[in-house]
């Protein structure tokens, strides 16, 4: 019997830890749940658990009428992730199924009595996989498709997870002039200014990156710190920091950057890029709810913590983990996080509250009531290259969405609003 694949068999576990215990990608990674593969081993591992989760419920359409009931746990793992490099992958039939069989029955016991029906099964789905083109793209939980079906409508909400199946592209932001990365990058200037490429790779190996020229960081996400325009010398805190993307620029930009995180390890990443990019922040690791700066800053930058409900599409696992009971309480922490830091800005200064959700509630509705408590703010809507009118609400601030530009590969989920404080 030939060897079982170690990054197909830690990819099992990284779907399993998803659909079973509810932990995500990262918090499984974090724990070593790839220790021992080597560096090609473990890409591919994660490659194939998010291709899986991000097609389950395709796979599940196509295994429901080759099982009568439901196999243990760990089968309907492997089968799904075969099901996936058959029908989205497109690999050869025969290593896929053999590999199964394999994984099967290297299981002991518990696994190795279904390796007949697993080579059953998939033999028949190789048979149809011209069905796949047809099945939809699945649909949000329940919870989570009710309330943006009240704020968006049926047919964005269709988009939404048109574009959640079609993945995310690479995007970077350039240190310095971006056009003239596009060139040897291969990659398209997006009308936002981020640089946005057409093939993905080792990212370490890509042109630029041991030089600090540039860092991945979604277009929509990118938008946050050029909506708070930092001049030169200004002070500005960056609150909830990690991973550091809106750190570097408002580094970049010349600015005195404070960055703030409650998470030594996420901070450690900040660290690595400030120095890779040669660009200088001060980081301080502490719980924003209880530290206090020794003076008023010029402008601040809040990302708050969020159900990141706009990053589906890059974080397929999210849909399967998260559910509205953390809801209430983040719009709890977002609202003090929110009052301390506004204590914190000199008069005339601003701040940049944003969240990569997409649902009102930690955006819109977040910002309507921070007007009703502080109403001496405005909001100042952005005034950026490459935004479209209809992206701005009604309040100012502006609300992105991964339907947006499909022509060109989506965008994250997210909110973005301006405070002013009066001079």
């Amino acid at each position: 019997m030939s060897k079982p694949d170690p990054a197909r068999r830690a990819a099992l576990g990284l779907i399993v830890g998803v659909t079973e215990d509810r932990m995500t990608l990262a918090d499984q990674i974090a724990t070593d749940a790839l220790l021992g593969l080597e560096p090609g081993e473990k890409a591919r591992a994660q490659r194939l658990a998010l291709a899986t989760l991000r097609h389950l419920a395709q796979a599940d359409a196509m295994l429901k009428p080759h099982l009568r009931r439901r196999p243990p746990a760990d089968i309907v793992a492997l089968l799904r992730l075969a099901t996936v490099e058959l029908c989205a992958l497109s690999q050869a039939p025969h290593g896929v199924v053999d590999a199964a069989v394999t994984l099967a029955r290297s299981g002991g016991r518990r696994t190795d009595s279904f390796a007949g029906l697993v080579n059953a099964v998939l033999r028949k789905v190789a048979t149809e996989t011209d069905r796949w083109a047809t099945l939809p793209a699945p649909a949000l939980p329940g919870w989570l498709r009710g309330r943006l079906m009240s704020a968006y409508g049926k047919v964005a909400v269709q988009a939404m997870e048109a574009a959640h199946l079609a993945g995310a592209p690479l995007d970077l932001t350039a240190k310095g002039d971006v056009t003239a990365l596009a060139e040897p990058l291969e990659g398209e200037v997006l009308p936002t200014g981020s640089l946005r490429l057409a093939a993905r790779g080792q990212v370490s190996d890509l042109p630029g990156f041991a030089a600090g020229d540039w860092w991945v960081q979604d277009a929509a996400a990118a938008l946050a710190a050029r909506t708070l325009a930092p001049r030169p010398g200004e002070r500005v805190l960056d609150l909830c920091a990690a991973p550091g993307g809106k750190t570097l620029q408002l580094a970049a930009a010349g600015a005195d950057v404070t960055a703030l995180d409650i998470s030594e390890p996420r901070m450690a990443r900040v660290r690595e890029n400030l120095s890779r990019c040669q660009l200088t922040a001060t980081l301080v690791v502490a719980d924003a709810l209880h530290w206090q700066p020794a003076a008023p800053y010029d402008a601040i930058l809040l990302d708050a913590p969020c159900s990141a409900t706009g990053t589906i599409r890059r974080h397929p696992d999210l849909p399967f983990v998260k559910d509205a009971s953390q809801i209430k309480e983040l719009f709890g922490l977002q609202t003090a996080l929110l009052d301390r830091a506004l204590g914190w800005l000199r008069p005339g200064g601003r701040l940049v509250f944003c969240t990569c959700s997409l649902l009102p509630d930690e955006g819109e509705a977040q910002i309507r009531a921070a007007l009703e408590r502080h109403p001496e703010l405005r909001v100042t809507p952005p005034d950026l290259p490459g935004i479209a009118p209809e992206w701005i609400g009604p309040e100012g601030g502006l609300r992105l969405r991964p339907d947006y530009w499909p022509e060109r590969g989506g965008m994250d989920g997210f909110y973005i609003a301006c405070l002013q404080r009066p001079a």
